[in-house]
């Protein structure tokens, strides 16, 4: 099975995989990997317009990404299980159900081992195949197009990751627009234990016309069918470690808060993968 599976570049074997905004902040590498995820996502007490919230939600998925060539990959980087136990103006209006699933094509415009540095361009379509109940399959589906680079520092014991994506629903009367800019930094204290802080930009262009008054999005695992966030901005911070112990095998920890005022759904998330690499 593996003789069908172009083996992932480990010429960057000292960078490691972002974590936050995981869904659209692509490693820029080619690589062929399975990395299950696990989500601990906390609700805000009040969101948008003073709707009482609270509690938590769960996420349990598995991303793919498969290297067809030295330069191109067929990215699947969102699916899996959503658990509800939120409270509030969100009990009853969330449940339990499947994720949406998006999957597509990314390609390496720039590759220089020598010089650590390397950039990315690709886009996924998310299929509207999750469940309702779950607040997935809101629309006809959507488009995420993205630009990601990476540069070693510091002799490899450093690195800077950098990505920018515009997230299109096909129906804009259905789902919100937005921008989103995602940066990471990492040390490496060891020979396999990195420390890491991230930091993730969204901007919400457009509102969806037919959508209500609810004054959140839904930040990068939702695209709520609401009408008054255009013009909103969402900064979240994270905190992590990563242990790698060779280019086939890494897992990681991390702590996400809001840095804005405007906090979305998103009080702090606790996110914890896992990456088999061939």
């Amino acid at each position: 099975m593996l003789d069908l599976l172009h083996p992932s570049d480990h010429c960057f074997d000292d960078f490691i995989s972002p974590m936050i905004n995981f869904v659209f902040f692509e490693d820029p590498r080619t690589v062929t990997e399975l990395r299950p995820i696990f989500v601990n996502h906390w609700v805000p007490g009040t969101i948008g317009n003073n709707i009482p919230a609270g509690g938590t939600v769960q996420l349990y998925a598995a991303q793919f990404r498969v290297a067809l060539t030295d330069r191109l990959s067929v990215i699947a980087t969102k699916d899996g299980f959503i658990v509800d136990n939120t409270e509030g103006g969100l009990d009853g209006l969330l449940d339990d159900g499947w994720a949406d699933v998006s999957a597509g094509l990314k390609y390496n415009l720039l590759r220089d081992p020598c010089s650590g540095t390397i950039v990315s361009t690709g886009f996924t379509y998310e299929l509207p195949v999750g469940s309702s109940d779950a607040l997935q399959a809101q629309g006809d589906g959507e488009f995420h197009l993205f630009l990601t680079g990476g540069q070693r520092l510091w002799n490899g014991d450093a690195h800077i990751l950098s990505s920018v994506g515009y997230r299109l629903p096909v129906d804009s009367s259905l789902q919100t627009s937005a921008i989103h800019w995602s940066n990471h930094f990492d040390v490496r204290l060891t020979d396999r234990v990195y420390l890491f802080t991230e930091l993730a930009w969204w901007h919400w262009t457009d509102d969806a016309s037919q959508g209500a008054a609810l004054g959140v999005a839904g930040h990068d695992l939702f695209n709520l069918r609401v009408n008054d966030v255009a013009g909103n901005n969402l900064v979240t911070q994270n905190v992590g470690m990563r242990y790698k112990p060779n280019g086939h095998l890494e897992t990681g920890v991390a702590y996400e808060f809001p840095l804005t005022g405007f906090e979305d759904i998103t009080q702090s998330r606790l996110t914890v993968d896992m990456i088999f690499r061939y």
